[in-house]
């Protein structure tokens, strides 16, 4: 068309058209296909935005000036597009300048993202090395500050557990040759022991019990209550020591016997050392721990809350439960809490990395946008440089600006109006 119109009006189309000479050129650079990868990454990321805003800001100069003729105000209108060249430079500018600030956010704002995993993980060995210590000091603060007496019971575990392991090991002979004797057959040792241990330790248990229920008996004076725990507590004494203490006094025999010629100890003799021996050691480790430690414990047995046997009301309204003070991962705890409370900032740090992120190529829409307002209503849309997202992201307010600058054109419907 250009070539086949006269001098004159070729002139005049190709100063209208005057982008054409130089756009494909300016984007081919910008585009950067023939470049090392670098190069070619270089360019798109700094020049392909701002020569396509530049382009785009060329034809619409051209609409722009074109409809000057049929304009009132031409001498503000004129100004108006020299002012929004500048701002298509500031945008150009401030893209750069967003693009190096985006970067330098983005490594500050991953930089504190591993600052922060780093201190979790810290966080999370040192629970783990001092878990050990965390534990026994909270085991300690539970024992001396509850109302359970945990060493007695722990005493009396361990005690009945040592019993029991002394009376499987003493009777266990008995019980395979009488089983053996039962069967006709001969019983593995590894078979018998342990069937023969759990059922010692519940009869030491058993006999702590009933001393204790013996006891409570007594302290509510019911006689027909302590004669029957006493007939059971009598029995339970002949028990064990026919067949279990009279073994410790067995052993005994050959070690008196080196001491006196024609020893002789008897049946009574032994009954009566084995009685005194079950005496002494029921007495003995009763005073010391038993005596606190069995309550708890057949309260634990008969599913009951409190040590005496009694259940304690309950009152979650006047006794609420309290939280725990000592988290095993104290640290670990004490991160997470922390990093909830500051989780606004997160969130505000993140919100501005994604703003430095999209604000430079916003500069540059912003510009060409403000060209296509220049064109229809004579002003800018936006004032560039942006300073925050919100100058963005807030349509309705942009609208409201337009409608204040030309109350010839309604934008945003008013408040009677219908859709």
């Amino acid at each position: 068309m250009i070539d086949q119109s006269s001098s004159a009006l070729k002139t005049i189309v190709s100063i209208l058209m005057f982008p054409l000479f130089f756009q494909g050129a300016f984007i081919a650079f910008a585009w950067g296909a023939g470049d090392p990868g670098w190069l070619m990454l270089t360019k798109r990321i700094f020049l392909l935005l701002p020569v396509l805003a530049f382009v785009a800001s060329c034809w619409l100069t051209i609409a722009c000036l074109l409809s000057v003729i049929v304009r009132p105000n031409r001498q503000a209108f004129v100004t108006a597009l020299f002012v929004t060249w500048w701002d298509l430079g500031k945008a150009v500018a401030a893209f750069w300048g967003g693009v190096f600030y985006f970067v330098l956010s983005f490594i500050a704002g991953l930089l504190g993202t591993l600052k922060v995993a780093a201190l979790g993980l810290w966080a999370l060995i040192l629970d783990i090395v001092f878990l050990p210590f965390r534990v026994m000091r909270n085991m300690g603060q539970n024992i001396v500050g509850s109302k359970v007496p945990w060493v007695a019971v722990g005493l009396m575990i361990f005690w009945c557990l040592i019993e029991a392991t002394i009376f499987t090991y003493v009777t266990s002979p008995l019980v395979i040759d009488t089983l053996s004797n039962i069967t006709g057959e001969q019983l593995p040792e590894a078979l018998v022991r342990l069937p023969l241990f759990m059922f010692l330790l519940i009869v030491v248990l058993g006999s702590y019990a009933v001393l204790a229920t013996f006891l409570d008996s007594f302290k509510s004076k019911k006689i027909y209550a302590i004669l029957g725990i006493a007939v059971i507590e009598i029995i339970v004494m002949m028990v064990e020591v026919v067949f279990l203490y009279r073994e410790f006094v067995d052993s005994l025999v050959p070690w008196l016997a080196q001491y006196s010629e024609d020893f002789e100890l008897g049946m009574f003799g032994t009954l009566a050392i084995s009685t005194m021996v079950w005496f002494g050691i029921r007495s003995l480790s009763w005073f010391l721990f038993a005596m606190h430690g069995t309550p708890p414990i057949m309260a634990f047995i008969q599913g009951k809350h409190s040590g005496t046997g009694e259940r304690q009301p309950e009152n979650r309204e006047k006794h609420p439960a309290s939280p725990k003070k000592n988290h095993t991962m104290e640290l670990t705890v004490n991160f997470i809490q922390r990093l909830k409370g500051e989780i606004d900032w997160i969130q505000d740090k993140a919100d501005f990395v994604l703003g430095a992120f999209m604000l430079p190529p916003l500069h540059l829409v912003g510009a060409v946008v403000n060209f296509c307002t220049l064109l229809v209503t004579s002003n800018h849309l936006f004032e560039i440089p942006f300073r925050s997202m919100r100058e963005v992201t807030n349509t309705k307010k942009l609208l409201q600006g337009i409608e204040k600058r030309n109350p010839e054109y309604r934008v945003l419907p008013k408040e009677g109006d219908r859709a």
